[in-house]
C-alpha cells in the first residue's frame, strides 16, 4: 500500500513528483491517474479544501470562439462546481489563456465563481499535451494568499510528468 507524508505547508516538491512517478508508473487510463493525482495534491499540500481537475467537454452553446466548455473532472473535496465555460472565473480564465493563475483572494478576482464559499486562494494550471489543451488543473485554499511561485513551480512540475503519463485521447481538446 502506498503512504504519502503528512501535508505541508512547504511540500517537497521533488519527493512528490517521485511518490507520483511511483503511483503512475504502468497505467496511462485519464481518470485512473487524475483521481490518484488529485488524492495525493490534496494529503500531501496543507490548508486545502479542493485539489482536482475540470477537462475539455464539448460546450453547451458552442461557438467558434469557445468551443469547449470545463467539465468536472477527478477531485478531492466538497461537492463542485459541474460546468465552466471557457472565459468564465478563474478555471475558464487559465483555459482561455493557456497559463497558470495563481490568486491570492479569489474574492479579489473578477467573476470569480464561488463553487465553496470557505475557498480563498487558488491556483489553476492548464493541462496541455502536444500543444493542445485539455483542462486544467484547478487547487483551492480556505487560506488567503497559501500558494506562492515554490508551489506553481512545484506543480507545474508535477502536472507535466502526469500529462507524460497519461493517455487523453479520449477526450476532445482545443
Amino acid at each position: 500500500m502506498f503512504e504519502t507524508s503528512a501535508a505541508s505547508d512547504q511540500p517537497d516538491y521533488d519527493l512528490l513528483n517521485k511518490q507520483l512517478a511511483s503511483i503512475l508508473e504502468g497505467e496511462r487510463a485519464l481518470m485512473t491517474n487524475a483521481a490518484q493525482f488529485s488524492a495525493l495534491i490534496f494529503n500531501s499540500i496543507s490548508d486545502l479544501n479542493w485539489a482536482g481537475f475540470y477537462f475539455c467537454s464539448e460546450a453547451k452553446t458552442p461557438t467558434q470562439e469557445k468551443p469547449c466548455d470545463l467539465l468536472l473532472g477527478a477531485f478531492q473535496g466538497k461537492v463542485a462546481c459541474v460546468r465552466i465555460p471557457f472565459g468564465r472565473g478563474v478555471c475558464g480564465s487559465a483555459a482561455q489563456e493557456r497559463k497558470t493563475f495563481l490568486v491570492p483572494d479569489v474574492h479579489a478576482f473578477p467573476g470569480h465563481i464561488a463553487c465553496d464559499s470557505a475557498s480563498n486562494s487558488e491556483i489553476v494550471i492548464p493541462v496541455i499535451k502536444d500543444g493542445k489543451l485539455y483542462g486544467v488543473l484547478d487547487i483551492d485554499s480556505p487560506r488567503l494568499a497559501r500558494f506562492n511561485a515554490e508551489d506553481q513551480a512545484g506543480l507545474e512540475s508535477m502536472l507535466a510528468a502526469f500529462v507524460a503519463a497519461t493517455d487523453f485521447s479520449s477526450l476532445p481538446s482545443v
